[in-house]
């Protein structure tokens, strides 16, 4: 049972003012977390549980929201701190009131604003998640070896230990060979988000586009282009307004299934069912781009 006032008092010290929340509302929080709001009828905070297991989750995605908020290219919601009460971890963040109007064009110039700030290797200061899936984030210098090594091969190999071996385990060695024949760009480590579907982009009540429930990471900004046009909701403003800040390279039209299959491996990991079926087809269509 979590002790709400060990939250309360750990969000007073964090903020340096005192705060006595009324009693917590629950909130949607995903598929992953519970939330609920906690105000005390002037300041809301948005608090994310979960098991106290988890609490390294959380600590993960303070620091990695920190970082994108560092960043002052698009806004998230403020981390403000994160602990563990009883059986259950939780995380309180900037609690934003959303439901504006999408300005697409404006998310689109910040996302390639974002993108522009740089690392000079690839990785993350520690692993964090993917939706549930452990994300491993150790620094390499070589983009290649990272998306070979703690990418797509994590995901084949997980995939194999959870009985989906067979034709995309083979198939999938095979574009663990060739795949770096795709990656001719030179990418610069940027800043990514790292699970930028459309239900991880809103906007507050004043139109800004708010970004939230990272796994950041620097790697090819192409990785979190390709994401938004996974399962589509961004437009074609969107789009341009990133092109205009931050031209992309005519090779993303392959490589983006290439990212984007990273993202149904792990879907596949947590969900199984029919992302077997989308994962082999991503593979032989680029194994075919290869000329394999």
């Amino acid at each position: 049972m979590i002790d709400w006032q060990q939250v309360a008092n750990a969000i007073g010290k964090a903020t340096g003012e005192s705060f006595s929340p009324n009693t917590p509302r629950s909130i949607g929080g995903g598929c992953i977390n519970q939330a609920v709001r906690l105000s005390d009828g002037r300041r809301e905070f948005f608090v994310k549980i979960n098991d106290a297991r988890l609490a390294a989750m959380f600590e993960a995605e303070l620091l990695g929201l920190k970082a994108l908020a560092d960043a002052e290219a698009i806004r998230v919601p403020r981390p403000i701190c994160q602990g563990v009460s009883g059986d259950s971890a939780w995380l309180a963040l900037e609690h934003i009131d959303m439901g504006g109007g999408g300005n697409a064009a404006e998310a689109g110039a910040r996302l390639a604003a974002l993108h522009q700030v740089t690392e000079t290797r690839f990785g993350w200061i520690m692993d964090n998640t993917i939706g549930s899936t452990h994300q491993p984030n150790g620094w390499l210098d070589d983009w290649v070896e990272f998306w070979r090594s703690r990418r797509l091969g994590y995901q084949l190999e997980l995939a194999a230990r959870n009985g989906h071996g067979g034709r995309l385990r083979q198939k999938g060695e095979q574009l663990l060979e060739r795949f770096p024949a795709l990656i001719d760009h030179n990418p610069r480590p940027s800043l990514l988000h790292g699970d930028l579907w459309g239900g991880n982009l809103a906007y507050a009540r004043n139109g800004d586009p708010v970004i939230f429930d990272p796994a950041v990471y620097y790697g090819d900004g192409e990785a979190d282009l390709a994401m938004t046009e996974l399962f589509g909701g961004f437009g074609p403003a969107f789009y341009d307004a990133y092109q205009q800040q931050r031209p992309i390279d005519p090779g993303y039209a392959t490589r983006k299934t290439l990212y984007n299959l990273y993202h149904i491996l792990n879907h596949l990991n947590i969900f199984g069912g029919g992302y077997a079926g989308q994962a082999l087809n991503m593979t032989e269509r680029l194994l075919a781009e290869l000329g394999h």
